[in-house]
């Protein structure tokens, strides 16, 4: 009896395994990376580190992480959560997205009403709540919260996460240790992708993980996005297969364009140009990688500094809503002109 009990634990055990690896299979890969601790968590080291001390010392202040998107914001803020709390982490820690529920009534309902409960807590730490995209929350929800911040400051610390922390009223920057992250760079998320391809045991080339980082434009999560789009529809990661699925025009044929600029042969760049538009490509996209390649391409200074100026000019048109294929050939013409050399004066 007690070995076909055993038997029964063994095979419910074995079942138990292969569901939780089928379900991480199906896990996007933004989450299934997610760092757990600050260790793993990639870039803005210095800011970093002093919330580590803040761990270590379980004294935390409120505080706001203001950066761009897939930066890691509400990851730290996560890993100081778990790092505080420990295995009171799941009962001691409300998590909203402001963007969603961002009006007063749930600053009165869910947060005061997590604010008010009883947990029992190791000495000297805090409830957390986490609001993340702080930045979209209404001005009534935000006047709520400066009050329920001072209310609940012996047993509650809030942490925001926002992308531009001027949208949050003055009150409550006051209240809060203004932290600001930074993009990351292309070294950064490339270890971080040459991590992910040795665990996912992916096929890819250099010029592949290339791709990948110039689509990212500093952006964790749009990375590791573009990484699992890309292996789960290929298989193989390659610079054609990335700019396929991220449906973005070619940075060498954008840089073969931009360099026919810089010789003022306009008749083979807007032969690039016709070409790219007819393939379907939108105005900002060609735009886009347009400033991008011009940032990284070897040209006389103050040529590049004159070709983004025209080129930021083209954008702003475009953005107001005029674009067209005549907007993007006049900003050729106007490029070759820019770097035709000066004629010599006739008198």
């Amino acid at each position: 009896m007690d070995s076909v009990v055993a038997m029964d634990i063994d095979e419910l055990q074995n079942k138990a395994e292969k569901s939780s690896n089928s379900k991480s299979t199906h896990v996007p890969w933004i989450e299934k990376y997610r760092p757990k601790v600050f260790t793993d968590i990639m870039g803005n080291e210095e800011t970093i580190s002093r919330l580590e001390v803040f761990a270590q010392h379980g004294n935390v202040p409120n505080i706001i992480i203001a950066g761009p998107p897939g930066v890691g914001k509400t990851t730290t803020i996560l890993c100081l959560a778990r790092a505080l709390l420990g295995a009171s982490y799941r009962e001691a820690v409300l998590e909203l997205n402001a963007s969603n529920e961002r009006g007063i009534d749930v600053i009165r309902n869910k947060v005061k009403m997590f604010a008010q409960q009883k947990v029992t807590l190791p000495k000297g730490r805090h409830k957390i709540i986490i609001l993340d995209e702080a930045d979209s929350m209404t001005d009534g929800a935000q006047q709520a919260l400066r009050r329920t911040m001072e209310l609940y400051s012996n047993t509650t610390r809030f942490a925001l996460a926002c992308n531009t922390s001027e949208k949050i009223i003055e009150p409550i920057q006051s209240r809060c240790a203004m932290l600001r992250y930074s993009k990351l760079s292309d070294a950064q998320i490339l270890a971080k992708l040459l991590h992910v391809c040795e665990l996912e045991g992916l096929s890819y080339t250099d010029e592949g993980l290339e791709a990948v980082v110039f689509t990212a434009q500093g952006d964790m999560r749009q990375a590791l996005n573009n990484l699992q789009s890309t292996a789960q529809g290929f298989n193989h990661v390659s610079s054609e297969n990335v700019f396929k699925v991220c449906d973005e025009p070619h940075p060498v044929i954008v840089k073969e364009m931009i360099l026919h600029c810089v010789n003022s042969e306009y008749e083979k760049a807007y032969e690039i140009l016709s070409h790219l538009w007819r393939l379907g490509y939108a105005c900002e996209d060609i735009i886009g990688n347009i400033f991008r390649v011009c940032k990284n391409t070897s040209m006389p200074e103050y040529l590049k500094l004159e070709f983004i100026k025209e080129i930021g000019y083209c954008h702003l048109r475009l953005v107001q809503g005029v674009g067209s294929l005549l907007q993007l050939s006049a900003l050729l013409a106007t490029l070759c002109s820019v770097a035709l050399p000066p004629q010599p004066s006739s008198s």
